[in-house]
């Protein structure tokens, strides 16, 4: 799922007000327990990118004014392990946006339940979702507007990424035709 439109396509339908990134920023917090950990005793990396989708599925629907897939997870990193005890605050927001996408911007803080210390960074992740309508079809965006410097960057990354994405996809997809019009089968 991706943004394919057309600059005519793009010309022809109606502008939709932009919304500044502080409009969809949220932060969902979670204290980690027993249930959450994996055989080493630390919090399942599953149970992070369960958190970072959720947070940044509020994101986006918020963003874009109803329903938003995941249509791509990329750069998951995990930087610290998270133990039982910690608190986590996933804090998402948009980046930037096409005619039917945007890219969403995850960082994972942990900190100790009952502890003053600053939270720590433990992970961070970029997720690319699509809105889509009652019937499942994509729909239209509202533009991000950047608010601040870091939110400008953050806007000019991601174009970067999403273009390494298309590229990638491209070379992918060229690759399988060379290999079947050789006869080679997947």
């Amino acid at each position: 799922m991706t943004d394919q439109a057309t600059d005519v396509e793009r010309d022809t339908e109606p502008d939709i007000p932009g919304k500044p990134t502080s409009a969809s920023r949220t932060t969902l917090s979670h204290i980690m327990t027993h249930n959450d950990t994996n055989l080493l005793g630390t919090v399942h990396g599953g149970v992070i990118m369960k958190l970072v989708d959720d947070a940044a599925g509020a994101v986006a629907g918020r963003h874009s004014g109803g329903p938003a897939v995941t249509a791509s997870m990329d750069e998951m990193a995990f930087l610290e392990p998270v133990r039982v005890g910690d608190l986590v605050h996933v804090k998402a927001q948009v980046n930037w946006t096409g005619r039917t996408s945007m890219e969403v911007g995850v960082r994972v803080l942990a900190e100790r339940w009952n502890e003053s210390t600053p939270p720590t960074q433990v992970g961070s992740a970029y997720l690319v979702f699509a809105a889509v309508d009652a019937d499942g079809k994509p729909r239209r965006v509202p533009p991000v507007i950047p608010e601040t410097e870091r939110d400008r960057r953050r806007c000019q990354e991601a174009q970067i990424r999403r273009t390494h994405r298309l590229a990638r996809r491209r070379a992918i997809r060229e690759l399988r035709e060379k290999r079947a019009a050789e006869g080679f089968e997947d």
